[in-house]
């Protein structure tokens, strides 16, 4: 039987210090933190999903072949406008490396701001245009 994929639930984010970039995520883009299992692993909670942030060079975890900090663009989808996205960044001191520019998002044109979290993936912080 065939099967088509509905949503994405969660993704994997290696990083190098786990309370480092699971601080900036709550900072910079007010994600819930949520510490589960029994090995006391740390998750990043927004809207209906989450990001498991997993230590480089963790061994009890299955992850991809070539897993490092820095190798990740992520875009999250934000409700204000850019002009708030680059407000709030520049309050929470964090360096814009481009934006506000169009860009294609999953369901038509969005509005980017582009910047980096602490191990240097790209973070793309988008709303969509009216």
């Amino acid at each position: 039987m065939r099967f088509t994929v509905d949503r994405l639930d969660h993704i994997v984010l290696t990083c190098d210090e786990v309370e480092i970039t699971a601080a900036w995520y709550q900072r910079v883009l007010g994600m819930e933190r949520e510490d589960y299992g029994e090995e006391s692993r740390c998750a990043l909670k927004f809207g209906g999903q989450k990001i498991n942030v997993r230590p480089a060079g963790a061994l009890d975890w299955t992850t991809g072949r070539q897993a490092q900090p820095g190798s990740q663009d992520l875009c999250f989808i934000t409700a204000v406008g850019p002009e708030d996205v680059v407000g709030h960044l520049h309050s929470c001191g964090v360096l814009i490396e481009q934006g506000p520019v169009k860009r294609a998002g999953a369901l038509g044109e969005i509005s980017s701001v582009y910047c980096r979290d602490p191990d240097g993936n790209l973070i793309e912080i988008a709303s969509y245009l009216s």
